[in-house]
This record gives structure tokens, sequence and C-alpha cells, in this order.
């Protein structure tokens, strides 16, 4: 899959195109739908297949106090997008001035003048352009003088979905809700990373470089990998976590590429701690040093809430007992846990 962060990156001789766009967060199982549905569509006519997609998050530039947390940063959500068979992505700079376009402008801009767009792709409640002006009327005549169609998918819920999952997927919400980043992000905050999973298609995921921490773990003979501030990805519900650590400049063959993991999430208030952090202790590993490489995340299932122990005994005996059920929960788990091929 080709990237493309400026128009000049994009061949002159690029196209004709299928495109869509969005801002993709979380590449839930609603996004993978639709958009393995336009990769076939656009390869049964010849056409490339792209998605036009934005960072920061628009809601980051215009609402930043209140905008909601990204469930993906711009590597996982990359990553996700080529999965889905995309030829291309062109990945834009959000910005005021950006946001100022018409919508007119945009579409010319991008759409037309450089991605050669025979159809685009989007949603009925579609809006761009300065000020949102841009609905699915102003892109259908839009298409008109320029030249393209309009394909409108409507919102996917998961007994419509192209990847619906289990039969147990599929009945997961009872008012048979649409897969969506919102969704996600509720289930986060609960820390139900299970149901999470069934709405993304996979496992969440946390994305950030190791850093030092306070070195406890170590002395308990549990040794951390701690996430830096600048990880990626929304941090669930404080609490024990099993998953799955991933070296992403590890070899695909390395057996140390991918590793089952029990993550902590929390301010350690055991010790009076008041910073929250996450940190991954690698099952029975003491001799791996992590520090300063890119790690990625994915969790699995919740054990238990963030606890205070009375003491450091009862805390080590109750790390002993978490360890043992990751360890059951990941012996259930197929492969690498789930995690795609980076």
């Amino acid at each position: 899959m080709q990237v493309w962060r400026e128009l000049s990156d994009v061949p002159a001789d690029f196209g004709p195109s299928v495109v869509t766009i969005g801002n993709f967060d979380g590449v839930h199982r609603g996004h993978v739908g639709v958009l393995r549905r336009m990769c076939a569509d656009a390869a049964a006519v010849g056409a490339q297949a792209v998605a036009v997609t934005f960072s920061p998050h628009p809601q980051q530039v215009h609402r930043p106090d209140t905008a909601p947390p990204l469930l993906t940063g711009d590597a996982d959500r990359l990553e996700l997008l080529e999965q889905t068979g995309l030829d291309a992505v062109l990945l834009l700079e959000y910005t005021l001035e950006f946001a100022r376009q018409t919508p007119e402008e945009f579409v010319r801009r991008y759409l037309v003048d450089v991605l050669h767009a025979c159809t685009v792709v989007v949603g009925r409640d579609v809006r761009f352009g300065w000020n949102n002006s841009g609905d699915l009327s102003t892109m259908v005549e839009l298409g008109r003088e320029h030249g393209f169609d309009v394909e409108v998918i409507d919102d996917v819920t998961p007994a419509e979905s192209a990847d619906p999952g289990s039969a147990e997927d599929r009945v997961a919400d009872p008012l048979r809700r649409r897969w969506s980043s919102t969704w996600v992000r509720e289930l986060l905050e609960a820390g139900d990373v299970v149901q999470a999973a069934r709405v993304l298609g996979r496992p969440h995921r946390l994305r950030g470089v190791v850093v030092h921490g306070d070195a406890r773990g170590r002395d308990l003979g549990f040794p951390t990998a701690n996430l830096g501030p600048d990880a990626t990805g929304m941090v669930p519900a404080d609490g024990v976590y099993a998953g799955w650590l991933r070296r992403t400049s590890a070899a695909a063959d390395d057996p140390d590429r991918v590793l089952p993991a029990a993550v902590s999430i929390g301010t350690n208030p055991t010790f009076d701690g008041v910073e929250r952090r996450v940190e991954a202790y690698v099952l029975d590993r003491t001799d791996l040093d992590l520090y300063d490489e890119v790690v990625v995340l994915e969790l699995v299932e919740r054990l238990r809430p963030t606890l205070r122990f009375d003491s450091i005994d009862d805390l080590v005996e109750r790390m002993h007992e978490d360890v043992a059920r990751v360890r059951a929960i990941l012996g259930d788990q197929p492969g690498a846990g789930g995690i795609p091929a980076a």
C-alpha cells in the first residue's frame, strides 16, 4: 500500500481511482467491511482503491478540549488500513487553514485533479468543506460537474457486516447497534476489552516507546516494560490485563517478536503513586532489554481492577495469581493472540 502525505507525493499518472473519505479511527469492523467491498469494486473496474484520511483528527483541531481519545495512532491506523486491501492512503495534515477550503475546492484539488476519482464512496451523513457546508447532495452535484459517480454506503450493523464474526458477535448488541468508534470507546472506558475486540475485529492495541520506570517490578521479580507518555491508542480502564507484547523492530521469524504479557494500567496505589502508567510484564522473562524499543501491546482480557494491597507480600502473592491467570487465558488464544502481521 502506498502512503502519501502531500499532494506532490501522488504520481502524476495515478488513477483512475475509487476514493473514500473518513477518519477511520480504530479501523473497526464497520470500516473494514466497507473498505474491503470498495477494494473489490475498484478491482472489478480496473481502478485503484484509495482512502483519504486526516491527521490529527479534525475534532482535535476544532475542539481540542472535548475531543475524544483516539483508538489508534497513525502507525496503527495505516497498518490496519493496509490489511483491508487498499492500494493507497492519502494522509493529509488537518489544520485550520485546510478546513477553510470550500467543498468545491476540496473535491477539485484532491479527488479530481490528483486522484482522478471515477467513484467516490461516502456515508449518507457525509460532511466536508468549510463549516461542514458540503453534504451528500453537494457531493452528487460535484460528481456530475467533474465526471465521477457517488456511491452511498449506509451504516453497517453487526448483522449486516461483511465481516460479522461469530453468532455471538452478531447478537452482541440487542439494539443492533452499528459498528462504531464511539461504541469501542465506551467499552474501553468500562475495561471490557473482550467486547471491544468483537467490535474492532481484533484486540485493542497500544503502541509506544519503552522507557525507564521506578524499577519496582524488577525488585519484586516482575520486571516491566513501561510505555512512554507519547504512547498512542486509547488507554482503557485501570486494571490488570492479559495481552501480547509485539516488538515492532523484530524480524518476522524472531521467536521473541510476540510475547505473552500481563499488563498493568493504573497509578500503583500500593506505593501511593499518582501518575497513571501502562506497563507490561513478559511472562517468565527477566532477560529482556526493551528500553527505547517501540512495542505494541494487544489487550485480550481484563483480569481485575487496580487494587491497593496492605503489604508488599500481599501484592507479590496476587501478582503470581495474576500471571497464572494470564497464562491460562493466553493459552486458549490461537497463534500469536490474533496479532496481524506487521
